[in-house]
Formats: structure tokens, sequence, C-alpha cells
């Protein structure tokens, strides 16, 4: 077994190993585009023998043929529900489902949403699903799903237009529904990169808004006017509209729901309340053993037109009324200081006062790892209980930035207390990536997980084939795959 042993690694460390290949470029290729700008369905061969997992431990396929499954969640019964998102980057729009995979192998359609996914995650408790509706279109909601099928809104209006969407919902045993809102930018600045990402074209007075005021220290940044011919240059400032100017000492009124934060909302629905905030993409939440809550954050892109550099993705304790340092700071370490720094230009500060000391995060994973789908061990027969276990659904290079190799693609398990992190599911072979690249039958995108009610095994749900050529993202339909993982 290949292990990663991780302990809070400061990202100086990976600056510096970058800074050394740049020496040796006559020896390395930066990974760059690879694909076809298609998005119709290609053959995924499927071969549980080309992942490697512990010893002990086996990986078998159960169900295949999914089209951008999301999430995962189990009944009483111990019957497997799936999640299809129903929009994939690259704007690809289809139906979002809810689906129950049968013993024959069948899947019988639960409930069925409209042209606003992605649906991203999914719980079920009590007789009832909850579901996190993305918002591309019409903003974000959280859904809730009855036994008899209706389909209620227990939350609608969230800010969820952007990059990022409205993600991993779960049911906390106070009575209370979590979900992460993420940003609708980068790292603050609404620019040509979120053009490109199609939404700005559909909402051009859209901007991340803070949970709370913020004093701004009045950078701004300039681009490429999107709506202009002439291709004019216009300044940007931290959360405004494209094209709007901030000065210095500007304050911007804060208000809930926002961006990048983990919310909640009653089981039954009603007002929209703030957990904590300062996150980019608060993308899987789940509670531990001791009832703690736990959130994976995907860190920020060198993109845009306040592009990052080596930034990791990061495992966060998740503690009430508290500020996690964006758009300024990965984990507790300033974007200003010595650590980041962007391959052009180094982050200025966008805030001039800060909420709190950003806390430090639990871990810290892979750059550009997208670092997703969070599950604990709650089971001694399985092992490792009390750790947890993410879904790592790869890179997006090179829209993210330039990379040496490709990160993620796997499924990987933490200490909590430690903070270390190992494979645990990983593609064979002498190099990372995914199935499709590596040529074999393994994972491809690991996008969330979920123990069974008994703790014994662990559902992996893989969203499938998704190439990056030149022109932007291409996913293929129906490449998507449930896997389970159980002792010997």
């Amino acid at each position: 077994m290949r292990t990663i042993l991780i302990k809070r690694v400061r990202i100086f460390t990976y600056i510096l190993l970058c800074s050394c290949l740049f020496l040796l470029e006559g020896c390395f290729k930066l990974r760059g585009h690879y694909g076809t700008k298609s998005y119709e369905p290609v053959a995924r061969p499927v071969n549980p023998s080309d992942i490697l997992l512990p010893d002990g431990y086996k990986i078998e396929m159960i169900s295949g043929g999914f089209n951008f499954p999301s999430g995962i969640t189990m009944d009483e019964q111990g019957r497997v529900y799936i999640l299809e998102a129903g929009y994939s980057y690259g704007e690809i729009f289809t139906v979002p489902k809810l689906l129950r995979l049968e013993p024959d192998g069948k899947k019988t359609v639960i409930a069925e949403g409209s042209k606003n996914g992605p649906w991203t995650a999914v719980d079920y408790y009590k007789g009832d699903f909850y579901i996190s509706e993305g918002g591309s279109m019409e903003g974000g909601r959280i859904l809730k799903v009855s036994q008899d099928r209706k389909i209620t809104r227990l939350a609608e209006n969230l800010p969820s237009y952007g990059d990022h969407h409205t993600d991993g919902v779960v049911v906390g045993d106070d009575g209370y529904i979590y979900f992460g809102q993420g940003t609708a930018t980068n790292s603050a600045i609404v620019g040509k990169d979120n053009f490109d990402f199609g939404w700005l074209s559909r909402k051009k007075d859209f901007h991340d808004v803070p949970c709370e005021d913020v004093i701004l220290t009045g950078e701004n940044y300039e681009t490429e006017n999107v709506f202009s011919e002439d291709k004019e240059k216009v300044q940007t400032g931290a959360f405004v509209p494209f094209g709007t100017k901030t000065v210095k000492g500007q304050v911007i009124k804060g208000s809930v729901p926002c961006n990048g934060a983990v919310m909640r909302i009653p089981l039954t629905g009603g007002d929209v309340e703030l957990v904590a905030w300062g996150f980019r993409n608060p993308f899987g939440l789940a509670f531990s053993p001791d009832g703690s809550l736990f959130v994976t954050d995907n860190g920020f892109d060198e993109r845009g037109s306040r592009p990052v550099f080596g930034t990791g993705d990061l495992l966060f304790k998740v503690k009430r009324k508290t500020w996690y340092g964006w758009p300024d700071f990965s984990g507790a370490d300033s974007l200003s200081g010595a650590d980041y720094k962007a391959r052009k230009i180094r982050p200025k500060s966008l805030l001039q006062k800060y909420p709190n000391t950003p806390p430090a995060p639990i871990a810290t994973f892979g750059v550009h790892s997208s670092s997703n789908g969070l599950d604990f061990s709650t089971s001694n027969a399985f092992g490792h209980k009390g750790e947890a276990f993410v879904a790592q659904f790869g890179d997006m290079a090179p829209g993210v930035g330039a990379i040496y190799g490709p990160v993620g693609f796997k499924v990987v398990k933490v200490n909590v207390e430690t903070g270390d992190i190992s494979d645990f599911a990983v593609n064979k072979g002498r190099v990372n990536g995914p199935a499709s690249t590596l040529k074999n039958g393994g994972l491809e995108r690991p996008v969330a997980l979920k123990f069974s009610a008994d703790g014994n095994a662990l559902y992996v749900v893989d969203f499938g084939v998704l190439e990056m050529p030149e022109k932007g993202p291409a996913p293929k339909q129906h490449t998507g795959v449930l896997w389970k993982i159980s002792k010997l």
C-alpha cells in the first residue's frame, strides 16, 4: 500500500518543491489538457483488482451507468439511495434524480428535479430525505422528499449562482439540517474566469455576500471587460459586481444566507442560521462519533483576477460563530505572508480587519485534490473507528492551475487527532491518476462516500469520466459507478 503521511503540512514545502522543479523544466512537463470536448457516453471498463487497498479489505462494483452521481444515503432497511446531480461543470444540464437501488439491480426513481442542479448531497432521517440543490439557475435550495415522494422546499434563494454550489447536507441530532454554501468566485473578485464558467453571462450583478459586515482595503483588480467587444479594461473590487471599484474603508454589509459558510435550518424549515463562515467551498459535512461537526473545504485555484498558488484542500472541525479565513487566509496562514505566492502576483489582503484569528485545519490535503465527500468510521469490525474518510474527486487542471501530475482520484483516511492522512483506496500503477488516464478499470472521480448503518461497509460514489480538454470540462454521461469496500 502506498501511504502518505501528512501532518498539517505547511504549503511552503510544496512551493519549495515546485521551485526546484522549475529549475528542471527540461526533465519535467507540466500536466496539460487531455481528452476531447465531447459529452457523449463512453465505454468504461470496471475492474476492482485495479484498485489498491490495505491488507484485509476488498472492493466490488455494486452498480454502474449512473449519470453524474453525487451523493448517497441509506434507510432503516439498509437500502441504498443515489443522487444523480443533473448538472456537471462544462455547463451540462440533465435531470436531477434520487434513485433507490433494488435487490435485482434495477434503479427506482424516487424523486426528480428541474434545471436548477446540481443536486449535491442527500441525507435520510426518520423516513424523509433531505437534499441540497446547487441552484445554478434559480438559487440554492434545501429540499425535503417525503415518503409519499412529495418535494418540499425548506429553504430557497440561497446565493448559489456562481462557481460553487449549495453542498453537503447532513441532519444533526439537534433537529437541524446543516449544509454548506460555496463562494461565487475563486477569491472574492468577479472576473473573466467566472464568465468562462458560464454563470456571469446569466447573472451579471452576482457576487459574493459576506455573512457579517466587512471593511475593505480597497484593492481592485484589472481585467478584460467581458461584456465589451472593444476589450476595454475594467477594475473590480471584493464582494461587489463585475466592473465595480471599491475604496479603502468601504463597508460591505453582511447578511444571511451568505457565501462561503456552513448554515442550518430546522427540520421543518424556517429561517437560515449561520453556523460558521470564511470557507471557500465547504463541500462535505459529517458528524464524528462524538457529535462534532467536520467539513472539507476546497482550496484556492490559480485562476481569475486574484489567482492563488499552492493552497491545499482542508479539513476543519467546525466551531460555532467562527470565521475560517476566506478570502485572505488558507487555514491559519495569511495569503499575504511568505508561504503563498501567485506566479505573477502575490495576493493582497482584501479585508482591513478580521473577525477572529482563523483556526488551523485538522489536516491539509493535496493541492487541487478536490477533497469532497466525508464520513466517519463507527465500527471496530471495519476498522479505523473514529477516523474520517474523504473522497477525492481529483484535479481539474489546467483550469485550476498548473500541476506536475494528477492529484486526488482516490479515497483517503484521516486521523483527526493527529492530522495524519493516508491512502485507503487508490488506483494501482507507477503514477497516480484516474482510471481513464491509466487505461485500467479502477477509480475515476470519487465524489461522495457513506458507511452502512452497521458500519461494516464503506460505499463510494464515483462521479465517472470527466476529462479536461483545452476548451474546458468534458464530462461523459452515464459513466458513474457505486463501489463497496468491506473486510475480507
